[in-house]
């Protein structure tokens, strides 16, 4: 199976509707994400990023570019939507500009 490599976001409600709990999981995700800076600072990567929608929902911001520099952790994130049921909607490239 081939897996097309698209900018995404993950939904924090399972294909049910139900929210995904625990409340901080979309910080908890990124935080895996996370790199240190020049300045020693931990800050979120670029390419996977904490937002909510306008339903209130918490969402993970993932952007296709982070498969061109670490492709298992793109397959990571898809598998974490997967794995727990949660809505993946995809996002246009210009949104990351």
């Amino acid at each position: 199976m081939i897996l097309k490599v698209e900018n995404f976001v993950i939904v924090g409600r399972t294909s049910d509707g139900k929210t995904f709990r625990p409340s901080d999981w979309a910080d908890r995700l990124c935080g895996i994400m996370s790199v240190f800076g020049s300045d020693n600072r931990m800050t979120y990567s670029p390419f996977v990023r904490p937002a909510c929608n306008l339903k209130g929902d918490k969402t993970v911001l993932v952007d296709a570019r982070i498969h061109d520099i670490e492709p298992l952790a793109y397959n990571f994130l898809r598998n974490f939507a997967k794995d727990n049921d949660l809505q993946v909607e995809p996002l246009p490239d210009a949104y990351f500009e």
